[in-house]
């Protein structure tokens, strides 16, 4: 009787799905920035010239200081909105039934909505009041005037000054920097509220799709908060589109390795005591790359309530007195026939 060969097992054994990283999951939420992406000018290399309009007594701190101070947008006349951005965002997403829009089970949504939570929470306790921001508006190379709506609103009517940055001094591109520099996007309440539905609504598609691993469920929750976060610290109604307005905008949670912590400061003045940025107009290892001084200011404008020939003979003495001889050619005063409203 002969003996029966055993067959080999030719069956495949069965695959076994590994999880997705970390890495993995956070790229398939990188599309709900694609609309920051695709107008962020600056990381498109846009180079343009920038005016901080401000005081006259602000113009020789930031001469005499090299030195800018960024204020935390709490207490600025853009604090409307911030929070119209942060408030309407997590609005809709606390009205949004997530086990419906994103198919989860009940548990998953629980701790999808206490991870975005946590996120805002921690924003609003730890991070909110050492966010800073510098207000600047774009500005024409030939334009030695400036804006009349800019000198009404941010020059004491006229009296002040204009002092226009050339950002084409800073060659280099720090991706990682906690100091980032964007343009202000406009549209009207009505728009911004459908950007934001859009983007929760988006967001849960992303969710429903990834099969995302509970241990990694604090990932989209960190992505969505941060995208409602960009779109408050820079968007405007659409009234301020004159304004042309770019922000330098210091990111605390992204200083993780304190750059800039020791640069946190404070002033007293007439709504009591405010905290403050101070920024030396300097290179900063891990947040400003090289330039100088001289290079990235490229001129002052005196406001039209103050452009008389005596006016600008007292600014070159001011800068002289600075030792800052070198800027004096940069210094013009607009020709706009403003002059203060006497009263009736």
């Amino acid at each position: 009787m002969s003996q029966e060969i055993e067959k080999p097992d030719t069956a495949q054994p069965p695959v076994v799905e590994q999880s997705p990283t970390a890495e993995e999951v956070s790229e398939r939420f990188t599309s709900l920035y694609s609309g920051f992406q695709q107008n962020d000018s600056w990381m498109k290399g846009e180079r343009p010239l920038l005016a901080h309009y401000t005081s006259v007594e602000t113009l020789e701190k930031i001469l005499k200081n090299e030195e800018l101070w960024l204020s935390n947008p709490l207490f600025m006349n853009d604090l409307d909105e911030m929070r119209f951005g942060l408030t309407r965002g997590k609005a809709f997403f606390d009205q949004t039934d997530l086990e419906k829009a994103c198919r989860l089970n009940s548990a998953t949504a629980a701790q999808l909505r206490a991870a975005f939570n946590t996120y805002y929470s921690e924003y609003e306790s730890k991070h909110a009041l050492n966010v800073y921001v510098l207000c600047l508006s774009m500005h024409a190379a030939d334009d030695t005037d400036g804006i009349l709506s800019m000198w009404r609103a941010y020059a004491n009517n006229g009296s002040g000054a204009a002092v226009v940055f050339d950002t084409g001094a800073i060659k280099i591109i720090m991706e990682d920097s906690p100091l980032v520099l964007t343009p202000v996007r406009y549209a009207s309440t009505t728009d911004r509220l459908q950007w934001l539905e859009r983007k929760v609504a988006d967001w849960c598609a992303i969710v429903a799709q990834a099969e995302i691993p509970q241990p990694m469920l604090y990932i989209p929750a960190y992505w969505l908060f941060n995208v409602i976060l960009g779109f408050a610290l820079s968007t405007k109604h659409i009234g301020f589109l004159e304004e042309h307005e770019w922000r330098l905008i210091y990111m605390p949670d992204r200083d993780k390795e304190q750059v800039l912590a020791d640069k946190f400061d404070y002033i007293v003045g007439s709504r009591g005591v405010e905290p403050k940025l101070k920024l030396k107009i300097a290179p900063l290892d891990g947040a400003i790359p090289q330039f100088s001084f001289s290079e990235i200011l490229h001129s002052i404008l005196l406001g039209p309530s103050i452009s008389s020939p005596l006016a600008s003979a007292s600014v070159v003495r001011m800068l002289e007195k600075l030792n800052k001889k070198d800027l004096i050619p940069k210094v013009h005063s607009s020709t706009i026939p403003l002059r203060h409203a006497w009263p009736i």
